[in-house]
């Protein structure tokens, strides 16, 4: 079974040739040190693994089989912030373990991982204790050697100082080691990790760029060395062999089979799409949202809070602004990919139902005094939550491995690489996002008017829930063009997220009466009594209709906020 630790540290190198790495200023003179403890020296054999085009490095994940050490075993270490990760164990086995398999398998996709690189290190290890001989961190003298064992054959050495903050301390600890080891003649290593810097320095030559030779002044002479007409011809033009794949300039196309690297959260589109075109916001807007599916895939295996909820958000922003740029994007294209979508948004959506509900009520018979709670309540809500859940973590599970789920995250990479513009796709930005928000806000006016002017009941709430995803797709709308529109932009969104609010808080009201009136049957079937649950369905009842008397002035709140996006004074 796998177990995560939280790691937080900071690596060194020598500032100059002049300067010994190895050699450690005085750290007792760190304010909360009392003193540093040596714990010997250990080595360390470790076998990194990636993708043969290095997925996982490209994303700044490393996965290792390491033995010797206190820590042997397999290690995956997944990025949290600068100089914090996740480091996933598992024991030692010949191959890599099918649990972190499961959690790169989004950047991976169906590609094998291989051995890439070898890295061999003999750690002095020190401790840094306080007065009561606490531990506060642990600093390691590293001498590396690294081997290349895939896309090269290059080997290269190293020594640094590596500073991990031990648990439950403070990370402003790290800066006043930081000072004292910079006054001492280190500086923070320019590599992320020491994978990085083995990578980089064993990466293999490039071969150099043939040169077209000169076009002769006369007709060649055999055994010259000119080039004939012939020959030119058939080797084809430089340019093309410059620019043809993996040569690291304009890259063609990317097949579903071979998905394109996940760029950072917030990196912008393909750089062949012009940068001040109705094309470029949006799909760098897409591109996040891709970008979070892949990274909050292994949260969402990890059942990490809020993940399920983040994930299927993304899945939705991408089928709104399918929709709402469908002038942009041809929707012949888009919409088999917003369907999957959809059905993505359908499976996270079992367990994050269950969950939202389950906290409403329990919010509920907390504040419940005792005189109030007959019967069983607790117990019976456990059991009704349990039975809602049942499988349904696995059945997830199951989804993100599944073919359907990688097919989808390939057609969206896809997509991104090459973009299937439509005419509007080339023209001024903030006139195509005017438009298109005009058309989303027109759509949604007409529900919210329908449900004002419908009677309390199952219609109205209907009709409130229509209105709730049609402010969805108007606020995604806005957020896409954000850094196209500035301030316009962002009103729409907090006035289109406002009332998302309301609607969202009311259609949960309506899902708890539903969930309500099953538990209530349950306990009656057990001869429980149902008092408590008609009590807090009176509540729900109260609830909701305040969200509804509260709907008119939230929605000319919205009308106001979103007027500049859709071009209205």
């Amino acid at each position: 079974m796998a177990d995560t630790k939280r790691e937080i540290e900071r690596k060194y190198e020598a500032r100059g040739r002049d300067t010994d790495a190895t050699s450690l200023p005085d750290l007792t003179a760190v304010g909360g040190v009392s003193a540093l403890v040596h714990r010997g020296v250990t080595e360390l054999d470790a076998v990194y693994y990636d993708t043969a085009d290095q997925r996982l490095a490209a994303a700044s994940i490393t996965l290792r089989r390491r033995t010797g050490g206190d820590d042997a075993g397999w290690h995956l270490k997944l990025p949290v912030a600068d100089g914090v990760r996740d480091e996933i164990r598992a024991p030692l086995s010949a191959g890599v373990p099918r649990a972190l398999v499961g959690l790169v398998r989004s950047r991976i996709r169906d590609a094998p991982l291989l051995p890439v690189v070898r890295l061999r290190s003999l750690r002095d290890v020190h401790h840094l204790v306080d007065s009561d001989g606490a531990l506060l961190a642990e600093l390691s003298v590293d001498v590396v050697t690294a081997d290349r064992l895939s896309g090269g054959d290059g080997s290269t050495g190293w020594t640094e100082i590596e500073v991990e903050l031990a648990d439950d301390q403070e990370p402003a600890f790290l800066d006043k080691v930081e000072k004292k080891l910079k006054k001492g003649g280190l500086r923070r290593s320019k590599s992320a990790s020491k994978l990085a810097r083995a990578l980089a320095e064993t990466a293999p030559v490039p071969a150099p760029v043939p040169v077209a030779a000169p076009e002769p002044a006369a007709e060649a002479v055999p055994g010259s060395g000119a080039v004939s007409a012939e020959a030119e011809a058939e080797a084809g033009p430089v340019s093309e062999a410059v620019s043809g794949p993996g040569t690291g300039t304009e890259a063609g196309p990317v097949p579903v089979s071979a998905p394109a690297p996940v760029s950072a959260p917030g990196a912008g589109p393909d750089p062949v799409v012009p940068p001040h075109t109705a094309a470029a916001p949006v799909l760098a807007y897409l591109t996040v949202q891709r970008d979070a599916l892949v990274t909050l895939d292994p949260a969402v295996r990890r059942d990490e809070h809020d993940s399920v909820h983040r994930m299927r958000v993304a899945t939705r922003r991408m089928r709104s602004t399918f929709r709402s740029y469908g002038k942009v994007l041809d929707r012949t294209v888009t919409d088999p990919i917003a369907d999957e979508l959809k059905w993505l948004a359908g499976e996270l959506g079992v367990d994050r139902d269950a969950e939202v509900l389950t906290e409403r009520l329990t919010g509920h018979l907390t504040g419940l005094p005792r005189t109030l709670t007959a019967g069983p309540v607790r117990t019976r809500l456990r059991t009704w939550a349990h039975a809602r859940r049942g499988g349904s973590r696995r059945r997830l599970i199951a989804v993100l491995d599944g073919k359907r789920y990688l097919t989808l995250l390939n057609r969206i990479d896809a997509l991104l690489a090459a973009p299937p513009l439509l005419p509007a796709a080339h023209r001024d930005p903030a006139k195509v996002i005017h438009k298109a928000a005009a058309k989303d806000f027109g759509k949604l006016s007409a529900l919210v008017e329908d449900a004002l002017a419908r009677p309390r009941g199952p219609e109205r709430d209907l009709a409130m829930h229509d209105a709730r995803k049609k402010a969805k797709r108007l606020r995604y709308a806005a957020e896409a063009a954000l850094d196209t529109l500035g301030a316009p932009a962002k009103d729409a969104v907090r006035g289109a997220k406002a009332l998302q609010g309301l609607l969202g808080e009311h259609q949960d009201s309506v899902m708890t009466r539903g969930a309500l009136r099953d538990i209530a049957a349950q306990a009656q079937g057990a001869r429980e009594s149902s008092f408590t649950y008609g009590l807090v369905y009176g509540r729900e009842e109260h609830l909701a209709a305040g969200y509804e008397d509260a709907l008119p002035e939230a929605w000319e709140e919205a009308q106001r906020r979103t007027r500049e996006i859709r071009g209205t004074r």
